[in-house]
């Protein structure tokens, strides 16, 4: 389990969310989850490392931070290899 936790940017509507939630879970990897909708800034940071899109769930990790829309658990493999946590 990493120590200092994923921050997952989403919605409360997003079935790809609830997707990389339930995958980061059964990976025993700790993550906080903050909603777009809610937080006006964190709808601004997802957008300006998604091009300009509100793209969810987006996940950040140090200096790497990736959309995983469309979600797959490829994608989540890749984002923690490059995040240093596979």
């Amino acid at each position: 389990m990493t120590q200092t936790p994923i921050r997952m940017y989403s919605t409360s509507w997003c079935s790809d969310c609830r997707a990389a939630k339930m995958a980061l879970d059964k990976k025993g990897i700790a993550y906080q989850e903050i909603n777009i909708e809610e937080q006006p800034d964190a709808a601004e940071y997802v957008m300006s490392v998604n091009g300009g899109k509100r793209s969810v769930p987006t996940l950040q990790y140090g200096d790497v931070a990736a959309s995983l829309s469309g979600f797959s658990i490829t994608k989540l493999n890749d984002f923690l290899g490059k995040a240093g946590l596979a």
